[in-house]
């Protein structure tokens, strides 16, 4: 099995960086969702935030890398201006263009919103770190911040995996 350049590219911002993203959400929802006062000690309650930490770490840079591999490297071949490009197929045709305007412009513009999110969890648990344990609300608005990042990446990655079977880069 061979994969052109494109496919391999596609495959990183796609399956690898995804994967990593998705572990990256499991870890640390997992983290955020345990981390309650009763019946921890101070030691677990270290070694929980220390997983939490790197969950957290690993979703916002996975999804930086996500983002930043799509729309520098994968996009641009999505667009080139020639015939037989993705997007030409996707507009050629009325009942797939709809596929293009909505898919594509979430994958743009509102994917962006994911990095920024996961960044933003990141930065709160290694701010308050232990504290989570104490401020409940600050810990489900976390949690909240944490799973709508989580929401923006997967209806995007949806729509790339659907785009991408209408449309595939060859």
């Amino acid at each position: 099995m061979s994969l052109t350049h494109h496919e391999f590219w596609t495959l990183v911002h796609g399956m690898v960086l995804g994967a990593l993203f998705l572990l990256g959400f499991a870890g640390g929802l997992e983290g955020l969702w345990a981390l309650r006062p009763h019946q921890m000690t101070s030691a677990g309650i270290r070694a929980r935030v220390l997983r939490l930490k790197i969950g957290t770490t690993a979703m916002a840079v996975a999804a930086w890398g996500t983002v930043i591999t799509g729309t520098w490297i994968v996009y641009p071949w999505y667009r080139e201006d020639v015939p037989d490009s993705p997007r030409s197929t996707l507009l050629a045709d009325p009942a797939t263009a709809e596929w293009h305007h909505f898919g594509m412009e979430w994958k743009e513009h509102i994917a962006w919103m994911s990095p920024l999110l996961a960044t933003l969890v990141a930065f709160i648990v290694f701010y308050y770190g232990a504290g989570l344990v104490l401020h409940d609300r600050l810990r489900k608005t976390t949690l909240g911040l944490f799973t709508l990042a989580f929401g923006v990446a997967a209806i995007a990655g949806a729509f790339g995996a659907l785009i991408t079977k209408t449309a595939p880069l060859i």
